[in-house]
């Protein structure tokens, strides 16, 4: 059996951004992330009123804070991808799910992750449930971290992981908003988590599983 899982919002509700900023403050410079935060809240109330589309705002904001990291190599990017996760998305975790997601791979599924997020901030979350990473990769050049290709994002997570997988459908799929509908639909048993109202409705409309309610920005 197959499992492939959403991430952002899905398994978590932490986010990739704010963890790196918190690492830059207790590790590189509070200056330099409290600036950050200032900076951005302007964009931050447009998107909570819908003006600017949040998810590729936050996806925006993901790519340009790698540039944060100075002096990078491997080691560092794994102690802040390590923090990522410790300290902001494992803490926001959906354990209900999760919880989903581990009893699947109990039954003896293989379960990914398949995420737009970079692969390295998603491998010490998908450790502590044992699933594999299908995620944005990306590389270290003159001390800098930079994304390799295209964001994995919508059709190209799902082209990326069902690639891999060599595979036409999945037993279970798992997902929170409408952009993950072409994942869904590409799943014998699609559930919908804490759905957006778009998803949410698609949902109903088509008898998938939901879990959890609409939030209320949806």
């Amino acid at each position: 059996m197959i499992v492939v899982s959403d991430m952002m919002g899905t398994l978590t509700t932490g986010s990739p951004f704010l963890g790196l900023v918190d690492w830059v403050k207790h590790n590189q410079s509070k200056l330099q992330a409290n600036l950050t935060m200032a900076s951005i809240l302007p964009a931050y109330f447009l998107a909570k009123k819908g003006v600017i589309d949040i998810q590729l705002w936050g996806q925006k904001l993901m790519i340009d804070s790698l540039s944060y990291v100075k002096n990078a190599d491997e080691e560092k990017l794994k102690q802040v991808s390590e923090w990522v996760v410790e300290h902001d998305l494992w803490k926001k975790r959906r354990d209900d799910v999760i919880a989903r997601l581990i009893n699947h791979r109990e039954g003896g599924a293989q379960v990914y992750i398949a995420s737009s997020v970079v692969e390295p901030f998603i491998k010490p979350f998908a450790k502590r449930i044992g699933a594999q990473v299908s995620g944005t990769p990306v590389e270290i050049k003159n001390g800098r971290i930079h994304m390799v290709g295209e964001l994995a994002s919508n059709e190209k997570k799902v082209e990326q992981i069902f690639s891999r997988l060599n595979v036409s459908k999945v037993d279970f799929a798992y997902g929170d908003t409408h952009l993950d509908i072409p994942l869904l639909e590409h799943a014998h048993h699609p559930v919908a988590v804490y759905p957006d109202a778009k998803l949410k409705q698609v949902a109903l409309e088509r008898n998938w599983e939901i879990i959890g309610d609409t939030p209320k920005y949806g």
